[in-house]
């Protein structure tokens, strides 16, 4: 792998992980696009990932320290704020299905799993769900009332993105607007919830990497990561405020018109 072709692998993790269009998909199709064979290619993405992941522990890092303040506090048997308290609860509780899902599905996550026609198929069968989220949506005002019950579901939602094409954000935002949450808090909701699941999977694989005995690429891993990085700062702050003010609609006909031509490429190309 070239130093351009891990610059392009990071910039595409930067944005992809974070908007609702699938990181893992986007990856799949464009080392696919540009002949990329990379040894342990699902590691490689693992890692990207965990870049990514400190971009969202630095961008919610106030979130952060509250929710230790929080659970501090709730150890030391001191007041807490109820909302925080349920909230780190609900992310507690919330991060368990996809912890068993990840366990179980392990051994396809890098097989079957990375086909480009599943991806274009999972794409169609994801906007289905964000189109019925935004009907529902349309329906009802939201509540933002969050709690521990809706935590656990906003994770079974979350455990969809382990099938690439779905997007975890997009899963579990999604499933926080057909729970009540507004756009914006579930996307928050979906930020935070993240954290663990990218941590434990990109530190497994990283960890993994430096115990192999197998020859990689550190310095397109090192570059291909910062790039991540960095991209995925700017992405998250862009879905946010764009999440403030507009439905998910672009991205659903964006993932379908990918969708299209993945499948056009693969069986009529």
């Amino acid at each position: 792998m070239s130093i351009l072709d891990a610059i392009i692998l990071g910039i595409v993790q930067g944005i992809t992980e974070f908007l609702p269009i699938s990181s893992s998909g986007h990856l799949i199709l464009m080392r696919d696009l540009l002949g990329i064979d990379v040894m342990g290619s699902l590691a490689f993405d693992a890692v990207l990932q965990l870049a990514t992941t400190f971009a969202v522990i630095l961008y919610f890092r106030a979130d952060l320290w509250q929710l230790m303040q929080t659970a501090l506090r709730k150890l030391g048997r001191l007041p807490v704020n109820p909302k925080e308290l349920t909230l780190l609860y609900a992310l507690l509780i919330g991060t368990i299905p996809a912890v068993i899902a990840g366990v179980l599905l392990e051994s396809y996550m890098g097989s079957i799993f990375r086909n480009g026609l599943l991806v274009a198929g999972v794409l169609v069968l994801g906007s289905l769900l964000f189109i019925y989220a935004e009907w529902i949506y349309s329906k009802s005002v939201p509540q933002n009332v969050m709690t521990v019950k809706k935590g656990f579901q906003i994770g079974l939602f979350q455990c969809l993105a382990l099938i690439p094409g779905m997007s975890r954000s997009g899963a579990s935002i999604a499933g926080g607007m057909l729970l009540g949450l507004s756009r914006s808090e579930a996307a928050r909701f979906s930020f935070l919830l993240a954290i663990p699941i990218l941590m434990g999977s990109g530190g497994k694989k990283l960890i993994d990497l430096i115990q192999s005995k197998e020859s990689f690429e550190w310095t397109s891993l090192v570059i291909g990561s910062g790039v991540s990085f960095v991209v995925g700062l700017l992405a998250i702050h862009f879905l946010l405020t764009f999440i403030r003010r507009h439905s998910l609609w672009p991205f659903i006909w964006y993932r379908l018109l990918l969708a299209a031509f993945v499948a056009y490429v693969y069986l009529i190309a």
